[in-house]
């Protein structure tokens, strides 16, 4: 059996192995030490020695029936949402089974919650320094920390086991189209101007002539996996009261509130929560359960006494560039559980050019979140979150329908059967015809709606901040750079702008969106890398030479956001 953990803590093991002491206790507790990248030799190749090793090394365990606990991130998640899927250690389970070496193994997705992570903050390291090398000292003075503060609590969630060879056997049959590059699905768009009805447009045809090649095949199929598993875990993993509280400190009370106010809007967004499938850490009276929070929080927010007749204190954020940085750590811990309707909250549009735009959006932030499995595609999502907030009243839709052009499809039309939310048995409901014409949708002008849809629009407002912020600092660039260089001067052109207030949202400015902007920037061909001397290289790709385009790349950005 596999354990697949979405943890918002874990450890670089290979660094344990060279300390002896450390080494011996981790062994005798039941850990084995691997790399974090099997590029180890000088030459930047696999290290095919090493990867042999481990391999027989996992069949060896896998044959003896052991449990392999895998956290599928990779590293500590600095941002509380987490990391993007490494599949390497899962390639090697995956490929064991492939080979016959053992019979089936079974995938427990888990997700780690916690109230108040141990490590404290990550601060230091969101502000661009180094992180600290562990040490013994280093973790006698975090568990004398432990004694002393309090911490909260731990929850940790154990999803349903599934079958490795069932879930193979499954995808084998199926056709599994290659990835679509984030540069083919949006350059288009951003630079020709094309119309949002043209996202993946020609590119389904493709896929789905021929099959890929067998070992294309294999690495989608596991990335596929890892993907899946870490949604699953992530999306089992409870939202704790901290996260709540930082959440609605930022995003909805950022120059303060009134206790009273608070325990309202928290009991509010439990039920939200709650209504979206999602599973909460905490029970209890309400108000206890913010009062708690709050403790676990208190190096982040002010208290004051107010000058009400009830005689409530006022709360609100610490508006320090850290303080901001921690709250947005916690807050961050119920990003995925409001993202669809977030982007859906920033593109007041027709239905169906708000789902295409929605969807652009979502290529475009791939890696801040995971929008959906493997199994689903992000139009089904935003079909879901449309319909959803319809429900709930915070959207309605307009008494003049707009009837879709010839040049504007609605997208089920455009697409293939798996891109299309509605089954045949929907399609023959005859309350369901009239989705064959496009929607105008318009905002509830109830106030409860109203604030609603504002904190929905405001909780993606420090990303799109950042990449606006990126976009902006493109047009310092006018010769090549390192990547290590490019990073960290593009990491104080942010926080210089936090500083001097011209960032809305200091959080911007941490450095886990900085290197998520230059990764994005790369996958969107804006950036092109190059190695010289073990060391990469960034400079503009030929595309974004010109300051024309990099002006629409940035109005691309600026689009989604709040003016």
């Amino acid at each position: 059996m596999v354990f697949f953990g979405a943890s918002r803590s874990t450890k670089d093991s290979w660094k344990w192995s060279r300390r002896r002491l450390q080494s011996t206790v981790i062994r005798k507790l039941g850990g084995f030490f691997i790399r974090r990248r099997m590029e180890e030799t000088g030459d930047g190749k696999k290290d095919v020695l090493y990867r042999s090793l481990l391999h027989a090394y996992t069949e060896e365990l896998l044959r003896q029936q052991q449990f392999l606990e895998v956290f599928l991130e990779g590293t500590r998640s600095r941002s509380g949402k987490p990391f993007p899927a490494r599949a390497g250690m899962l390639s090697i389970v995956v490929d064991t089974l492939w080979t016959g070496a053992i019979g089936d193994v079974l995938v427990v997705p888990v997700g780690i919650s916690y109230d108040r992570i141990i490590e404290g903050n990550y601060n230091s390291e969101q502000l661009g320094k180094p992180k600290k090398n562990e040490s013994w000292w280093g973790i006698a003075c975090g568990v004398f920390r432990m004694l002393r503060k309090n911490y909260g609590c731990v929850r940790v969630d154990f999803n349903q086991p599934f079958s490795l060879k069932e879930y193979l056997d499954s995808q084998r049959s199926r056709h599994i189209p290659p990835p679509v590059s984030m540069e083919n699905a949006l350059i288009p768009i951003i630079i020709s101007s094309q119309p949002d009805c043209q996202l993946f447009e020609g590119q389904e045809e493709e896929q789905m002539d021929g099959e890929l090649p067998a070992e294309i095949f294999r690495r989608q199929l596991i990335n596929n996996l890892a993907k899946h598993v870490l949604y699953t875990a992530n999306k089992s993993s409870a939202i704790m009261s901290t996260h709540i509280v930082a959440c609605l400190l930022l995003y909805r009370h950022r120059q303060g509130v009134v206790l009273s106010k608070l325990v309202e809007d928290f009991f509010n967004m439990k039920e939200e929560i709650l209504s979206r499938d999602f599973d909460l850490g905490f029970s209890g009276n309400s108000e206890d359960v913010v009062m708690r929070a709050l403790h676990l929080l208190e190096n982040c927010v002010n208290v004051t006494s107010s000058s009400n007749r009830n005689g409530e204190f006022t709360i609100a954020p610490a508006q320090t560039v850290p303080a901001l940085f921690e709250l947005n750590f916690y807050s961050n811990g119920l990003f995925h559980v409001f993202i669809s309707d977030a982007i859906i909250g920033i593109l007041p549009l027709s239905q169906e050019r708000l789902i295409r735009k929605a969807a652009g959006l979502s290529e475009f932030l791939i890696n801040e979140v995971a929008m959906a499995p493997p199994c689903l595609t992000v139009y089904q999502v935003f079909h879901d979150a449309v319909t959803r907030l319809i429900q709930y009243g915070v959207l309605y839709v307009a008494e003049e329908e707009l009837s879709s052009s010839p040049s504007e499809e609605p997208w089920p039309k455009k697409f293939s059967e798996p891109l299309s939310w509605r089954s045949d048995e929907e399609d023959e409901d005859s309350d369901f015809g009239e989705e064959q014409r496009d929607r105008y949708l318009k905002v509830s002008v109830s106030a409860e709606h109203q604030e609603f849809f504002g904190f929905l629009q405001r909780l993606l407002s420090p990303v799109l901040e950042a990449y606006s912020g990126a976009a902006v600092f493109l047009h310092s660039l006018s010769q090549p750079i390192s990547e290590s260089e490019y990073t960290q001067r593009l990491f104080r052109f942010l926080l210089t702008r936090t500083e001097r207030g011209v960032a809305s949202y200091g959080e911007s400015a941490t450095h886990y969106l900085v290197k998520n902007t230059v990764k994005t920037f790369k996958e969107l061909g804006v950036l092109k890398e190059k190695r010289e001397n073990k060391v990469t290289i960034l400079e503009l790709s030929s595309t974004f030479l010109p300051q024309a385009n990099r002006n629409k790349l940035l109005q691309y950005i600026l689009g989604f956001t709040l003016m």
